[in-house]
């Protein structure tokens, strides 16, 4: 039996967190190459699956292999150097933000991939305030270095205005675009010099470390002079790195390099286990409804459910619920309680994601990302632990939709397997899935538009059913609170009803949803559902 000192260290070694970014600033090449580096991977495939090129072994669906974008956030461990790696790969896609929002809340730390041409882009500042909001630490990664782009001092001052956090170079690159050769470390001072590899990428780099006092054999003058110029300017007017302001996400450490040609990782890597935390307390919701923290060692086992995922072996048909386990120490086979079902069940397979396996596993502690054959016993927000005191993890967010279609099978006799599909792919939480008064078609909403060509394509590869999408005219909606029958609707605008049966008001237009707020000053039209 393993002890309360061993459980202690166990859950200390852990680094649980995900990776954000704009689509195309290289997050999953980066998620790909801390494998490379752990050894999960002999040799890096490329990210873009197109020419007969390998997909990434973190997009586990084959749609994503085949577009080279990742659509659904998938979750691996494995060891690098003395830590273990809990990473939430997440899709970077703003249609499928939801996904990335839930799965954000099971991380301890984030990593913010920025591409060194583009700087801060739309989505990263939209996933940068989700962290804010929950107070994750961000580490910043700037990709791309090997290529043309903005000047690094501009890019630490476009981080500090646009996200409003302060910056701090931990290293400084040599060059850029062709010349890029390497980055100097400002805690060690040093000078990291890369070599560039006949595998380009697909192997570790090559390191040289080169003292303060030997720059002048690496470098050439100018470049010794420019180096010398911005570490001055850096020392005389920029952000002190300072542990407790990272870990109270109020500063960004910055880290310069290139994911494609590993230029910087491994340093990067290195950095990020040591300054990262570990799993700490979380607020949850007592039997009395008041605020209580639960302590990831010294609670006994608890987890909540941040994920359904349907099909994660096609052969093996069924969802799969992805656990964060909060606290304690998990065993195979044990007695659980459902604390939304009040019902206690026995945990006989649960599993994890090792590259783009997954496996049985006989234990996990605090930190630690597990799924569980679901079978429809467990939904997004269950808590699951071993303390019977009716206590229940904060409710994960549920965003309102904004594009809505009616999708039905192109085949009578493909009926059955559409309905059961649609449940299942709902139940997911990408998708929405209304019932309209009177109507027994029912209304599919979300999002992004792109969760619709996702829907169908998995439907046909997963369910063998071909459908048929009609969009839908409504623009915007929202969740009414409030006395239905006094409720004053837009002549427009439709009233339907999720599968919880709270009802949503779907609007053509924000001026009409504007305006349905004015004539109802006694009823609440809400945008996030926080329960």
């Amino acid at each position: 039996m393993i002890t309360q000192t061993h459980l202690e260290s166990e859950i200390l070694k852990r680094r649980t967190f995900a990776i954000i970014s704009h689509p195309d600033a290289g997050k999953t090449t980066l998620t790909e190459k801390l494998l490379l580096y752990s050894d999960v991977l002999n040799t890096a495939g490329m990210v873009a699956g197109r020419k007969g090129r390998k997909g990434a072994h973190s997009d586990w669906m084959s749609m994503e292999r085949e577009r080279g974008i990742s659509i659904t956030a998938s979750a691996m461990q494995f060891h690098y150097k003395d830590k273990v790696i809990n990473i939430l790969d997440t899709p970077g896609h703003e249609d499928f933000s939801v996904d990335t929002y839930r799965t954000l809340t099971a991380a301890d730390c984030a990593i913010m991939v920025i591409d060194a041409a583009k700087g801060v882009e739309k989505q990263t500042i939209k996933l940068f305030e989700a962290c804010r909001l929950r107070k994750i630490p961000v580490m910043t990664f700037v990709n791309k270095m090997d290529m043309p782009g903005l000047e690094p001092i501009d890019l630490l001052n476009e981080v500090e205005k646009v996200l409003g956090i302060l910056a701090t170079p931990m290293n400084w690159p040599i060059g850029g675009g062709r010349d890029f050769k390497g980055v100097y470390d400002r805690r060690d001072q040093q000078l990291i010099v890369f070599e560039k590899t006949a595998a380009g990428g697909a192997k570790k780099a090559l390191m040289h470390q080169v003292s303060k006092e030997d720059l002048k054999k690496f470098l050439t003058p100018q470049e010794l002079s420019q180096l010398q110029d911005d570490l001055e300017l850096l020392d005389m007017a920029g952000n002190p790195f300072v542990l407790e302001n990272f870990l109270d996400a109020k500063l960004s450490p910055v880290f310069f390099g290139s994911a494609l040609t590993n230029f910087g990782v491994e340093p990067f890597f290195d950095a990020f286990i040591e300054l990262a935390p570990a799993p700490k307390p979380y607020e949850a919701i007592g039997a009395d409804e008041k605020p209580i923290f639960i302590d990831p060692i010294d609670s006994p086992f608890s987890a909540y459910c941040f994920k359904l995922q349907a099909n994660l072996d096609k052969h093996h048909r069924g969802v799969t619920a992805f656990f964060r386990i909060v606290s304690g120490l998990f065993e195979k086979d044990m007695l659980v309680l459902n604390h939304r079902l009040k019902t206690s069940s026995r945990i006989s397979r649960p599993s994890q994601l090792s590259g783009s396996d997954q496996v049985t596993i006989e234990s996990a502690v605090a930190g630690d990302i597990i799924g569980i054959a679901s079978n429809g016993s467990f939904q997004i927000n269950d808590t699951i632990s071993t303390t019977k005191g009716g206590f229940r993890f904060k409710p994960l967010p549920q965003f309102q939709p904004e594009f809505f279609a009616r999708i039905r099978p192109k085949e009578v006799s493909g009926r059955k397997s559409f309905d059961k599909g649609c449940e299942q792919l709902s139940n997911e939480g990408a998708i929405l899935l209304l019932k309209e008064e009177n109507s027994p078609d029912p209304i599919f909403a979300a999002v992004g538009r792109l969760q619709f060509e996702v829907l169908e394509w998995r439907l046909k590869d997963e369910y063998n059913v071909e459908t048929t999408i009609t969009p839908l005219s409504f623009q915007c909606s929202a969740w009414l609170v409030g006395d239905l029958k006094t409720f004053k609707k837009n002549t427009t605008a439709i009233i339907a009803f999720d599968l919880d049966k709270r009802p949503i008001v779907l609007f053509q237009s924000t001026w009409e949803k504007e305006y349905a707020i004015k004539q109802n000053p006694h009823h609440k039209l809400v945008d996030i559902l926080e329960s």
